[in-house]
């Protein structure tokens, strides 16, 4: 029996078209809403067939004219990265600046979605959880949340071929994974932002692997994003645009003299991680930089974009108020952006994870001046690959006896001063690195016990255990 059409694909794509201004969503579609993947005519529309991304047409359709890499080149960086796939703990424990330097050079499109959930650690927690997926599948789930969902799910790429069809493979994955993420979390529930982020995980992994991926950015990368009130988002515009006033003072002047705040432009920025803003291969490379080192690549992005788009008189001059500024940023064209130079100026951005923590702590302190106590504890972001490791390395020393929390509290989170435990944020450490506590107990922030002089009898001891308000303090 042949295949049924969808019978609404055309005309919502023919609508979603004309709201964008361009009719060449038509000309990729077969009559099931599929790709055809060749020139060709179908009812009278000449037919073009997908890019090497999967797009039909659209802002983030590439054109032919694109330079590939070359062949012998492509297969050495194949070799390479396999390499450090057999061995991944010791490359990003002792040559992760390589892993670094290998992910801004461009991950190799045939190992990108391998790579993805070995630099967000999404792998591991996949084998940690046989069966899980599965499992939140065929819980019932929350209706408020599903109904959300499936008016979501034809507004995401429907110029990419996995997610034109109404009810097609890719809309049902997609699907599954949004609704296993509200089971998983309901406290956090289901945010619309999620789901581009999702569609561009399936377009290079099964539905399982894009679940757990999905979960590492929501609570390692972004933690607090997609939550209920969006306060980390807010919190991040504010840091954002601080940031801007020391890397694009020209920028910051007119984004300030017009009143245009962060969250009016950055939110669907950084909430989708660019994949709705930028050419497709941008996405990806930024994709790449971004799951080995955090959301510093989120940062810069957004820096490079307004530095490019407002960053000089003759650029300023065209946008002369708020409505003609907010058109720049809220269409970025594809022309104003290459690939080359988008990713030196991301690599070169002197704006690090220190110098974001520090106006983190700049900006929690002014929040909670002006509004209160914040619900999201801005310390659960990790920064990357190598963050992640250490923060795992540091939880499997603790639960196997290693250390010992202190006055038992849970375990801190790796990161800046500003995670450590309010107790101790008065203390400043010495040059080296040995915090001085009550009665002398001197302990060492890279995890060795130091001989620890006592008054009491004149006797020497380490301090091992926890006797009153002695402790050893978990390493950060």
């Amino acid at each position: 029996m042949p295949k049924r059409p969808a019978p609404d694909t055309l005309s919502y794509l023919e609508s979603a078209s004309l709201m964008s201004g361009t009719l060449e969503s038509l000309s990729g579609l077969g009559e099931d809403g599929s790709s055809v993947g060749s020139d060709s005519e179908i009812n009278g529309l000449t037919v073009r067939r997908t890019d090497k991304y999967g797009f039909l047409g659209g802002n983030q359709y590439s054109d032919s004219g694109e330079k590939d890499l070359r062949v012998e080149v492509a297969r050495q960086r194949e070799v390479k990265w396999l390499d450090m796939f057999h061995n991944w703990d010791k490359w990003v424990k002792h040559r992760f600046q390589k892993v670094k330097l290998r992910c801004r050079k461009g991950i190799p499109s045939s190992l990108r979605a391998k790579a993805w959930q070995m630099l967000s650690n999404s792998q591991e927690l996949l084998e940690a959880n046989p069966g899980k997926f599965e499992e939140l599948e065929r819980e019932p789930g929350e209706a408020k949340w599903l109904d959300i969902i499936e008016k979501d799910l034809h507004r995401q790429f429907p110029f990419h071929e996995m997610f034109a069809a109404r009810g097609g493979h890719g809309q049902q994955d997609l699907y599954r994974i949004l609704k296993a993420y509200t089971i998983y979390r309901p406290d956090e529930g289901y945010c619309q932002a999620q789901a581009p982020v999702a569609a561009v995980l399936l377009m290079h992994m099964p539905a399982e692997q894009a679940f757990w991926c999905l979960v590492q950015i929501c609570e390692k990368f972004l933690p607090g994003y997609y939550s209920a009130g969006l306060e980390a988002i807010q919190l991040d515009g504010e840091i954002f645009f601080s940031l801007l006033r020391r890397t694009c003072p020209m920028a910051y002047r007119h984004l300030k003299k017009f009143k245009i705040d962060p969250i009016l432009y950055m939110t669907e920025w950084f909430m989708c991680i660019f994949s709705r803003t930028l050419p497709w291969a941008c996405v990806l490379r930024v994709w790449d930089m971004f799951f080995c080192e955090g959301v510093k690549i989120v940062f810069r992005v957004g820096l490079v974009l307004l530095k490019q788009m407002l960053g000089s008189v003759d650029k300023l001059r065209e946008l002369q108020g708020m409505y003609e500024t907010m058109e720049r940023l809220r269409n970025i064209s594809p022309d104003m952006i290459r690939e080359d130079i988008l990713v030196q100026e991301i690599i070169t951005l002197p704006v690090t994870e220190s110098l974001i923590e520090r106006e983190c702590s700049v900006q929690v302190r002014k929040w909670r001046e002006s509004r209160g106590e914040l619900t999201h504890q801005p310390a659960r972001r990790l920064h990357g690959t190598r963050a992640i490791f250490e923060y795992k390395r540091r939880a499997a020393s603790i639960s196997s006896g290693g250390s010992f929390s202190f006055l038992g509290s849970p375990i801190p989170p790796p990161g800046p001063l500003r995670a450590l435990p309010a107790f101790f944020s008065k203390f400043k450490p010495p040059f080296n690195h040995v915090w001085f506590f009550p009665k002398f107990i001197r302990i060492n922030l890279m995890g060795k016990m130091k001989e620890c002089p006592q008054t009491k009898e004149g006797e020497n001891k380490k301090t091992t255990t926890t006797t009153g308000h002695h402790a050893v303090v978990p390493v950060l």
